[in-house]
Formats: C-alpha cells, structure tokens, sequence
C-alpha cells in the first residue's frame, strides 16, 4: 500500500486495523516492521495520500477497491490441524465488508489462501448484499522480506485473477490500472480466480523445494568431502536450473514457505492426490531434518556432550534484512542445544531480546542459560562454539581472528554446512584476520 501511494499519488490508501496500537506504530517515528526503504517510502508518503486508521467501517464505505491482507496462520485444531489453513479472518472480514459496503466494492484477496477460498468470499457477500454488486479477484504478493521495496518497485510480475464476466473483467482492468502506473503492462498478468489463487502456494513450494534439496545435498557433500558451494556453483551455470535458491542453510524460514506448502498438501490430499501430497510433505520432513541435523553436529564436534558449554548463535531472524522470526531455523536450533543443556548466548542486529526469549521459551517463561547479547563479539566471549544461522552482511566484517582469540579452545565455528576456519571464511568473503586452524 505504501508503494501504491507513492507511485499513484492520485489513488487515496487507507490501511486499517482493529488494533489500535500496531496503528499507532504506523502512525509513529518507529515502524513495527524492519524493511530496509519502507520507513522512507511511508514517511514520504503518510499524511499526503497514504492514512493508518482503526476507522475499519468508514474505510469500507469510503473504498472502491479492498484489499483483504489479514493473518491466514496454519490451522491448530479441529479438521486439517497443522496442515490446513485458519480462514476465520478471512471470513470474519468479509462479513464486514458485506454489513458496512454502502455501493459496489471490488474485493482483491492479497493474503495468501487456498485455492477456491474466492467462492466462500463471494458466498458470504451474496448473502449479504443488500442490493450491493461485488466483484473478487485475487492478488497474491510475490515479493520477498528484505527486499521487498526494490520487489514492488519493479516485480518480475503481478499477477491478477478474476472471473471471465463482463463485470470481472472490468474490475481486472481497474486493478491493472493501479498498478500501470509503474509496471510495465506486459509484466501485469490476468488469469481465473483459482490459476491466480493455486499460483501464489506453487511458486512458494518451488522456492523450498529448491532449499530442501541443497539442503539435502549438502549432506551428502559432507560424507563424501565435497563441497556444496562447489557444487551449486556448477549445477546453477546450466541456464535451466539457475543459480538461485541453491545456497546450502540451517533450513528455510518465514511467514510463508512451510505455510504455504502444508496448504498444499492438505489440498492435494482434500483432492484425493495423496501421491502428490507426500511429494510435497517431503519438501518440509527434509527442511525440519536440517535443523536437527545442524543442531547434531555442533554436538557431535564438541566431543559429544554441550553440557554446560557456552554456544554463541549468531542471527536470529529468519533471513537477513528483516526482524522477522516466524519459523526461522534459530528457533529449533536452540531448543536443541538447550535441551542438551548448553548455554545459548544469542545476538541478532534487529530482533529485540524479548522477542527471541519468547520464541525459544513460550511467552512468559525463564531460562537461565539463554542469554540476549548486545553484540557479535559480546556473544562469542567464552564460547566453546559460533554457531551463524542468518546471514547478515555485520556478521561478513566480524574480526573473526580477535573473536577467536575471546573463545574456550578448541574452538568452533559453523555455518549450516561445514565447520570453518579463518582460510575458509574469507574463502566464502569474511573477514579473517590471520590463517589457521579454529
């Protein structure tokens, strides 16, 4: 919304919530998300043609098009529990678009959502029409966290899916408008409802399909003395694969990926295509493998035991150029070396300390032996082992030859795919002062 208003600053965006304190961070000096040029873009455009409010009903009145953006967690009970997606808000939104819409609204769905979610939507506004004409379309968001200003700026595509009726096609063409105003038109995409829908859950599973099997090689890599940066390198020169998405990690994280693809295989199974679902399922079994496996590792090199030994875990959120901790691999990573009974010293540049202590324990709950550091260097003092699990560009500066220097010896350094030393990492671009074995 806050790249609309500033390439279409004719269009009026009004962002509203029922909460009104994440209005309120969106209204202040402090954004509630860390997203490199977004606090620019919304402090250039806020208050001119870009407005947070909790007036959820007048908004509605007032709106031609409405973006439905709400939460679409994975279900946590009932039917379809841990797989299936949690629609409730979906609906609940609906139904107050359908009791407060005073004229002809189009609905755009902008969460990501089972396919087929567009005939709820529209079944609960027919009930409820009052006279009132609605029109659906569907359009998911394909950019990613930490670069997703430069993502809206100039997408590979915007997808765009409605229904082939007179009045579908009119509301594609007045969605299409919005975005004319900075994308190329043969970059905006129409299709049916459920092509855009079912789109949205694909290009997500393909994205982690790519991950978990790197992932899966670098295992391999690792028993045979390969090197799976070596061999990314070499499988993603052949134009058909390509070289993104093939570098080896602890595991993919966010909001998104193990969502979407759960989703997936809930619909595939829903769809009787229990073939197709296991296909899928497998994506997530070998990505939950790699946390556990990277965790095992770091137990496996320090003689077996971590017990009462210091790890430092280096990132915390989920991928860098965000502060966002949904599914990351951090987590899991440190729930096992405590339940070793490491201590775990964790450092991340944007995710608050609070933040992190509820990830790991629950809200509310104490741990002695997980400690928030200040600092990369803070978290390594005394450390029997450096554990990197997001990848921020500080970690690359680190004087990693000093912060050895600060460690119990022998020490450690993982990356998510081998244990390093100072020739390695400045192999891989780290800083490393000085060569030798770690």
């Amino acid at each position: 919304m806050a790249m609309i208003a500033l390439k279409a600053p004719a269009i009026e965006v009004r962002v509203v919530d029922m909460n009104a304190a994440r209005i309120a961070a969106w209204n202040s000096d402090k954004l509630p998300i860390y997203e490199p040029g977004l606090d620019e873009i919304v402090r250039q455009t806020r208050g001119r043609n870009l407005h947070f409010s909790t007036d959820v009903h007048g908004a509605i009145k007032s709106a031609d098009i409405i973006f439905v953006a709400v939460n679409t967690p994975t279900k946590t009970y009932g039917v379809g529990a841990g797989r299936a997606a949690d629609l409730r808000f979906i609906e609940s939104v609906a139904r107050t678009i359908a009791e407060h819409a005073n004229g002809p609204k189009i609905i755009v769905e902008k969460s990501t959502i089972p396919v087929k979610t567009a005939e709820t939507i529209k079944d609960i506004l027919a009930a409820n029409a009052r006279g009132h004409r609605f029109e659906v379309l569907s359009n998911p968001e394909f950019l990613a966290e930490g670069t997703a200003m430069a993502d809206l700026m100039s997408p590979d595509r915007v997808l765009i899916g409605g229904e082939r009726t007179e009045g579908g096609e009119a509301a594609l063409r007045k969605l299409a408008d919005v975005y004319a105003h900075w994308v190329p038109r043969d970059r905006i995409i129409t299709t049916n409802l459920w092509s855009s829908e079912l789109s949205k859950l694909v290009a997500n599973a393909f994205l982690a399909q790519r991950i978990s099997s790197i992932n899966s090689i670098s295992a391999l890599c690792e028993a045979t003395g390969a090197d799976v940066d070596e061999v990314a390198n070499a499988i993603g020169r052949d134009s058909r694969i390509g070289p993104k998405f093939l570098k080896a990690s602890v595991g993919f994280g966010g909001s998104c990926f193990q969502k979407d693809i759960l989703n997936l295989v809930y619909l595939c199974e829903h769809f009787g295509l229990p073939e197709v679902a296991l296909y899928w399922e497998g994506v997530v079994r070998m990505n939950d493998w790699q946390k556990r496996r990277f965790a095992g590792k770091i137990v496996r090199s320090l003689f077996n035991t971590v017990a009462d030994k210091t790890i430092a875990v280096l990132g915390f959120a989920f991928k860098k150029d965000t502060n966002d901790t949904r599914e990351s691999a951090a987590i899991a990573v440190c729930r096992d070396l405590l339940a070793e009974q490491a201590r775990v010293v964790v450092y991340d540049p944007k995710v608050p300390a609070d933040e992190i202590r509820a990830d790991v324990l629950g809200h509310g709950v104490e741990n002695e032996r997980l400690v928030v550091a200040k600092s990369a260097y803070e978290a390594a003092e005394g450390a029997h082992a450096i554990a990197l699990v997001t990848e921020w560009d500080e970690f690359k500066s680190l004087d990693y030859a000093r912060i050895f220097q600060k460690m119990h010896q022998p020490a450690f350094l993982f990356d998510g795919r081998n244990i390093l030393d100072l020739a390695q990492l400045k192999k891989i671009g780290f800083r490393a002062s000085g060569i030798g074995k770690c």
